[in-house]
């Protein structure tokens, strides 16, 4: 069968009116539009206090995140380790696991330890490292991508946070709804019955 033009099931705003429930249907029953209106005010409280929270969670991890960063900053600083001797190699020949390394401390102190191997890290070799205050190795200051990743997860988390009581709620109802259209088939079937075996 061949379907009609672009018209077809009519326009796009009556498409989403009846998706939605708002036409008049003969069909639909009162427990169907309850839904229904529960279902677009539990939507609409979501749309109201997600964003904002989503907002707020991200604005307040970046900021916490470029605190961090600043204070991480502040307490660590580069120096050139110079390699004086290596370990034996731990799976790839060319990677040692450890190296002995000699460094200046921002002290002026000369410090001695033990760092992770990188490849080619020959006795002379030599590499920028981070040292805390007291001179010890440190990982590197947080990198300002992951404090905008942060703050992208926090908002993601905050929507989530919203939506899941929100989803847990029309779950409810409809479940509710679900069973009084079941006891409504019933009844509507038992009158069927009744109609169709009449009693003597």
């Amino acid at each position: 069968m061949r379907r009609s033009g672009p018209g077809h099931g009519g326009t796009p705003l009556a498409r989403l009116r009846r998706r939605l429930g708002l036409e008049r249907n003969e069909l639909r029953r009162r427990v169907d539009r309850v839904q229904r209106v529960i279902a677009l005010v539990l939507l609409v409280v979501l749309l109201g206090v997600a964003p904002p929270l989503a907002a707020w969670a991200a604005s307040w991890s970046y900021e916490s995140g470029v605190r961090a960063e600043a204070a991480e900053r502040a307490s660590r600083s580069q120096v050139v380790a110079t390699v004086t001797s290596t370990r034996a190699a731990s799976g790839d020949r060319y990677i040692h696991e450890t190296v002995q390394a000699t460094w200046q401390g921002a002290d002026g102190e000369r410090r001695t330890g033990t760092l992770p191997g990188w490849k080619n890290a020959a006795v002379g070799a030599q590499r920028t490292i981070w040292v805390d205050r007291e001179g010890a190795p440190a990982i590197p200051p947080r990198p300002h991508s992951r404090t905008v990743t942060d703050a992208a997860y926090a908002g993601v988390a905050a929507v989530l946070g919203c939506s899941v009581p929100v989803l847990v709620a029309y779950v409810l109802v409809r479940r509710r709804c679900d069973r009084h259209r079941y006891d409504m088939w019933e009844a509507d079937w038992a009158r069927m019955d009744a109609d169709a075996n009449p009693r003597s």
